[in-house]
């Protein structure tokens, strides 16, 4: 029964490769070809998952596509294969590194650079102009192709375009392992530890010249600001100023130490350096911490 599913599969397979020989030279399937490393089935699915959302398509329908939906498949497909992939690889390891690992491999910054990797930022359809800065508009559209893979051709093809086309040939495990994405957890984590007050404030807000919102924002340890940051949200703003905060604290021991001894007696702001359910530290074994970036 076996042989013969598999005979089913292996005629099935040579008679949709058959179909696709008039295609093959042709564009887009050579634009995908060279992305994907094999070529598409249903090739309005991947265009569509190049589709962004600012130049959607009006069917006869009357109903407007982009690739929104696709991303939204993706994000979840993707989520599955990397947990599958990490458990897999790092057989050992405990909960909380597993979960680490994936939501550094799956968090935008990642995925916008993998997407750029593989040319995919070449091929998306857009009428924006925000692409001054790193945008979320490759990341988003890399889930989609995901999500036009998983449709397209299954499960296992998905995986294996995520394993060997982007984890195997452009990153690095065991960097990304030790590679610290989440400063302001950080930062809460050594006030909290060295019982002192920490703030994140707003400095200003303000637009770019392709009318992008920009934050700018602060780390205040006691009195003194040890840190500043801007980004296209107040998070991302925050981010940048804790990794600020942390850099000048590591290589300034002598800084470090002068705030907390001058900041030791101060109450901490319980609104202030209450940690974010999702922002809770790891601990030293699952971080294998330093950062290398």
């Amino acid at each position: 029964m076996l042989r013969s599913l598999r005979s089913r599969n292996a005629i099935s397979k040579l008679y949709r490769s058959i179909r696709l020989l008039p295609k093959r030279g042709k564009e887009p399937y050579v634009s995908f070809f060279k992305i994907l490393g094999f070529y598409p089935y249903h090739i309005t699915l991947y265009e569509q998952a190049l589709l962004h959302k600012s130049s959607s398509i009006k069917l006869k329908s009357g109903k407007w596509i982009n690739n929104e939906r696709l991303e939204f498949l993706g994000d979840a497909i993707l989520d599955a294969i990397v947990a599958d992939i990490v458990f897999k690889q790092f057989e050992y390891k405990k909960e909380g590194f597993l979960t680490n690992i994936r939501s550094k491999i799956v968090q935008r910054d990642t995925l916008n650079k993998l997407a750029v990797e593989i040319g995919l930022d070449k091929l998306i359809k857009t009428s924006t102009r925000n692409l001054s800065h790193n945008t979320h508009m490759y990341g988003n559209a890399l889930e989609a192709l995901i999500g036009a893979i998983y449709l397209d051709q299954g499960y296992r093809v998905a995986k294996k375009f995520v394993d060997e086309r982007l984890i195997q040939e452009f990153l690095d495990m065991d960097r990304v392992a030790r590679k610290e994405v989440n400063f302001k957890s950080r930062m809460i984590e050594w006030s909290q530890k060295n019982k002192i007050e920490i703030q994140f404030n707003l400095i200003e807000s303000f637009t770019d010249n392709y009318n992008n919102p920009v934050f700018q924002s602060e780390v205040v340890i006691g009195d003194v600001q040890v840190g500043i940051g801007s980004g296209y949200s107040k998070k991302e703003s925050q981010q940048n100023a804790a990794k600020m905060a942390m850099k000048k604290l590591k290589s300034d021991p002598q800084f470090a130490e002068s705030l907390i001894e001058s900041n030791s007696n101060l109450k901490k702001s319980p609104d202030e350096t209450a940690l974010d359910p999702e922002e809770q530290p790891f601990s030293e074994e699952e971080n294998l911490q330093e950062n290398k970036e």
